[in-house]
C-alpha cells in the first residue's frame, strides 16, 4: 500500500489501484454517515478531488492518488456508509481504478513514511 499526505492509500493490482481513507483519516472524522462517490468511466488526475465523505463532525474531499479512469465504485458503501469506519484500510475502499502513469506511485508515501508523518 502506498498513502498521500491527504490520508489516502491505494493498494495496486497490475494496472488498478483500490482507494480508500485510512485509518487515521476516519478515527478523526468520526462517524461517516454518507459517502458521494464517483462515476464509473470518470477521468482523474493525481490530487484531483474525486469523492466525498460525511460524518457527524465535518465532510471531507477525497483526492485521487493517481490519475486513470474509474473503473469501480464499493456499492455497500451508498447502503452503509459506516463500513468506511469499521474497516477503512480493507472492505471500506472507496473506488478502484486503472492507473494512466505508474511513476506517481513513487510521489506516495510508504507504510513507513505514513507512520511517521501522522505522529
Amino acid at each position: 500500500m502506498k498513502f498521500t499526505e491527504s490520508h489516502e492509500w491505494i493498494r495496486m493490482e497490475d494496472e488498478v489501484g483500490t482507494v480508500g481513507i485510512t485509518h487515521f483519516a476516519q478515527k478523526e472524522m468520526g462517524e461517516i454517515v454518507y459517502v458521494e462517490l464517483p462515476s464509473i468511466g470518470k477521468l482523474v488526475k493525481a490530487g484531483q478531488e474525486i469523492a466525498v465523505l460525511e460524518s457527524t463532525k465535518a465532510a471531507a474531499d477525497i483526492y485521487s492518488p493517481v490519475s486513470g479512469e474509474v473503473l469501480e465504485i464499493n456499492e455497500k458503501l451508498q447502503e452503509l456508509s459506516q463500513g468506511v469506519n469499521q474497516a477503512a484500510e480493507t472492505d471500506g475502499w472507496l473506488f478502484k481504478v486503472k492507473i494512466t502513469d505508474k511513476k506517481e506511485l513513487e510521489r506516495l508515501l510508504s507504510e513507513e513514511q505514513y507512520k511517521e508523518f501522522i505522529q
